[in-house]
């Protein structure tokens, strides 16, 4: 074998590397022995290899290890390209060496190119093989490019990307759905959010930052849209002149990340069997008492201070798309619905408050905050909390605190609903939920 290998994948491999000494590596995701011939189909990130051996002209210990190989070994197979109809890229390598570089146990614990689905659960107890699917990979790859989009958009609006703790001394809004932990003898929290610490930062001079980073909610929620764990994109920018200023910067930043992902992931959208649609905008702002009323005539029963719930998200949903939007705020909610830090919209029993909905989803809220020490502590009273306890947040207020707002966004959300996944937990590498701890 000449020393001067070309490292080649199923990416790169083409007819143009006919006759050329080349090395591959990967997963062995079939082999086919047919007597006078073998086949490997050799499977790598980005798709897979076909390893050709002809009984008469491959060394006879090349065709034992093909005869005893198991599926998901990985391998390195080096020798001649070859270009050929038939396989896929036009090219193929009969191979003059074989390296098992690990050997897979027999049976698999679930097939990765089987057209037999595996449960829920035999999956994500068995992730780290059902990654090896290139469905499953092609949601992360394009994960990665909408947390690239994201950045990309906020850095050209003068954005800072700046990272909170995530062991706290009390919650962004209080309730019960904290994970509790010991720290040094001290009770602590995992943070549910960087709420506080991003507008805090509103009156450093910072004036416009974001956070990508996890966050925490101990709901006991079993549903497809729910996790304990997951990555929150927050936006905080001050000086804002009314909530509108929140939500043209939100819109313009969900619309570039769709449409980065919609031109330039066609290989792994054709992998899903999706299509990204970019939304119709600018996005329609549907009033909550408005909201209500619309479910209301389409036959759900709710009053004026409920919560629309899933069922009412998704009678809207259906109602906008019917209207060609997939986009669209919900925005005043009442007040008592919304935590101490969002404005009330004063003499209304309304607030300062917005959610984005994506095909009938909830996947983004904000609002205005309130900026104003003292009607700040009065809310904090209101909501049955201790203004004392949240001292380390208040002084931030008393020193001159600019008018600002922001939003929180469930990064996997957005790509559940992009892709048209089933589980936002598909969008997640290894879920956190009631009962999943591990892997």
């Amino acid at each position: 074998m000449a020393l001067d290998l070309i490292t080649r994948n199923s990416k790169t491999l083409s007819p143009e590397d006919a006759e050329k000494q080349v090395k591959v590596k990967g997963w062995a995701q079939e082999i086919r022995n047919l007597g006078g011939i073998s086949f490997l189909i050799l499977r790598d990130r980005y798709g897979t290899v076909q390893v050709t051996a002809p009984k008469k002209k491959v060394a006879p210990e090349i065709m034992d290890v093909l005869t005893s190989l198991s599926r998901e070994s990985v391998v390195e197979v080096c020798g001649t390209a070859k270009a050929s109809n038939q396989a896929k890229g036009g090219a193929e390598v009969i191979p003059e060496s074989i390296t098992v570089l690990s050997s897979a146990a027999s049976p698999l614990p679930l097939g990765v190119v089987d057209k037999v689905n595996a449960e829920m659960d035999t999956r994500y107890d068995h992730r780290f093989m059902d990654l090896r699917k290139p469905e499953a990979r092609a949601v992360f790859e394009i994960k990665s490019k909408v947390l690239r989009l994201i950045d990309e958009y906020l850095l050209g609006e003068d954005f800072v990307e700046v990272f909170s703790p995530k062991i706290v001394a009390s919650g962004a809004e209080g309730g019960a759905t904290l994970f509790k932990l010991d720290y040094f003898g001290k009770p602590a929290y995992l943070a549910q959010s960087p709420q506080l610490y991003k507008q805090m930062i509103m009156s450093t001079g910072l004036d416009r930052v974001f956070e990508i980073g996890p966050a925490f909610r101990a709901e006991p929620s079993d549903t497809v849209r729910h996790v304990s764990e997951f990555i929150s994109f927050d936006g905080e920018m001050a000086y804002i002149d009314s909530m509108n200023d929140v939500l043209q910067m939100l819109e313009g930043c969900i619309q570039h990340v769709i449409k980065g992902v919609a031109e330039t992931s066609s290989a792994q959208l054709e992998i899903l069997g999706t299509e990204v649609k970019i939304p119709k905008a600018p996005y329609p702002v549907i009033e909550y008492k408005d909201a209500v009323e619309i479910v209301t005539k389409e036959g759900m029963e709710i009053s004026l201070g409920d919560d629309l719930g899933t069922e009412g998200e998704k009678i809207l949903g259906s109602v906008m798309e019917e209207k060609g939007y997939e986009m669209y705020w919900i925005v005043e909610y009442p007040e008592e619905a919304k935590p101490f830090y969002i404005m009330e919209k004063e003499g209304t029993p309304y607030s300062y408050s917005f959610d984005l909905d994506y095909k009938g989803q909830e996947i983004s809220s904000g609002g205005q905050r309130e900026h104003r020490y003292d009607v700040l502590v009065d809310r904090i009273s209101k909501k049955g909390l201790n203004p004392d306890d949240f001292n380390f947040y208040l002084d931030a207020f008393k020193y001159g605190m600019p008018p600002h707002g922001g939003w929180g966004i469930g990064v996997e959300r957005l790509v559940q609903k992009m892709l048209s996944l089933p589980n936002v937990r598909e969008a997640i590498l290894f879920p956190r939920d009631r009962v999943r701890l591990v892997p």
